[in-house]
């Protein structure tokens, strides 16, 4: 049955997201119209403005639903990829930030076919949509399993309701839309997670988050191969997380090179502390009898991505799950409208203007680009649709070929992205 007073809460804040993605557009059409000035909001990002857009495009819904789902299942120590993605920034600031917004560069692209040339430069298009689409279909996929949870709303239909109103924002003010909007969710986000953790751990049903009774931290075996693979994890997430055109598309906007290395040590800093509110909902999760809850059963296999949404709905009162609830809708919106933007842009300047038409005119750009928008959100509505696992899509956003879980299985292993190796040329 349908939660209708849900329902009203999450129509509500849509419409106050998509208010707020409009009154941006709306405050920079005497802007102008060009390609840099959508794509990069004009190079005029402030500090504030510019660590709270970065800090929330990292935290979405595959991130804080992710890492409730990992701890839960495996614990802490396999939790690896919103620590990891955060020591990443910190990488990306000290060795690449200052030297591209230096450079006047638009895309992250640009100096790679510099010199690599136009047509081989914009090869490494592919592999970075590829992570963009991945990253897009976790946070889709995350709102998708929350909705269905809480409201009682289908999967599908909350992917792509979610996917239309970010891309009906982007396309009305590119970057500025996106920043704003980023904002206001951010703090959404923080305020709602760690409202829901003290009335879960409040609850009959959990039990002891001492690691003598709940072994939330988990383990890996001693004289395994698994540590070998723990550790490579940790080296994909990290070099992984550097070459994405989402980051760079804010060191490129900041008002100066000396801004676009603060915002990623600071985002670097926010990104760790908004894990911990997810990591203790799964902590809580793993220490909880659901045979005590109204829900009445251990979250088993496909249940598992359902951990933070299950968390809020039994374990909290029902106006704290709302808030939670509104706190995982910003989280998608955050990082969904980042992604495609930053996949459109790319496309448009890289392939579209770089190596099929050169001559192409500013407006033709911006126009190629808000096809590519609503291209791209399809494309990750569809993945987020078709795929189970919030941290497997998650985790899919560094890599290039399937992959082995952190546990070791699967059918082949993962391999480093590219772009980074390209990248190391630029230091």
């Amino acid at each position: 049955m349908m939660n209708v007073p849900g329902l009203v809460g999450i129509v509500v804040f849509y419409v106050l997201i998509l208010g707020i993605g409009a009154m941006a557009a709306y405050r920079r059409r005497f802007k102008g119209n060009s390609s840099e000035e959508v794509m990069l909001a004009g190079r005029s990002i402030g500090p504030v403005v510019g660590i709270l857009t970065m800090t929330a495009t990292w935290v979405g819904g595959g991130y804080i639903n992710g890492s409730a789902e990992k701890v839960f299942d495996v614990g802490l120590i396999w939790c690896q990829a919103p620590f990891g993605y955060a020591i990443s920034l910190s990488i990306g600031g000290l060795f690449f930030a200052r030297q591209m917004r230096e450079a006047g560069y638009v895309t992250m692209l640009d100096p790679l076919q510099n010199k690599l040339g136009q047509r081989m430069g914009g090869l490494l298009y592919f592999p970075a949509l590829m992570g963009e689409l991945f990253w897009s279909a976790a946070i889709l996929s995350a709102l998708g399993s929350t909705l269905a949870v809480i409201l009682d709303i289908g999967n599908t239909t909350s992917i792509l309701v979610s996917a239309a109103i970010a891309v009906t924002y982007t396309l009305l003010g590119g970057l500025y839309s996106v920043a704003y909007t980023d904002v206001v969710q951010l703090f959404c986000i923080f305020a709602g997670l760690w409202l829901c953790v003290p009335f879960a751990l409040q609850h009959d049903a959990v039990g002891s988050l001492a690691l003598s009774e709940t072994n939330w931290m988990g383990h890996i075996p001693a004289n395994s191969p698994a540590w070998g693979l723990w550790v490579d994890y940790w080296l994909l997430l990290i070099c992984g997380g550097i070459p994405w055109q989402v980051y760079f598309q804010r060191v490129l906007s900041s008002r100066s090179p000396r801004s676009a290395q603060l915002l990623s040590y600071s985002a670097s800093l926010g990104c760790i502390l908004s894990a911990v509110p997810a990591c203790l909902i799964g902590a809580i999760a793993k220490a909880t009898d659901w045979t005590k809850t109204d829900y009445g059963h251990t979250p088993e296999g496909y249940e598992k991505k359902l951990v933070l949404p299950l968390v809020m709905q039994y374990l909290t009162p029902t106006w704290v799950s709302f808030m939670g609830l509104g706190a995982v809708s910003a989280a998608v919106m955050s990082s969904a409208d980042s992604s495609v933007l930053s996949a459109a842009s790319m496309f448009a300047r890289n392939i579209y203007k770089m190596v099929f038409k050169q001559k192409a005119s500013d407006r033709e750009v911006v126009w190629v680009m808000r096809g590519a928008i609503v291209v791209a959100a399809a494309v990750a509505s569809g993945i987020g649709i078709a795929v189970n696992s919030i941290y497997y899509l998650f985790q899919k956003s560094s890599t290039q070929s399937p992959a082995k879980d952190t546990l070791g299985r699967g059918p082949s292993r993962p391999k480093k992205t590219s772009v980074w190796s390209k990248f190391s040329a630029l230091t």
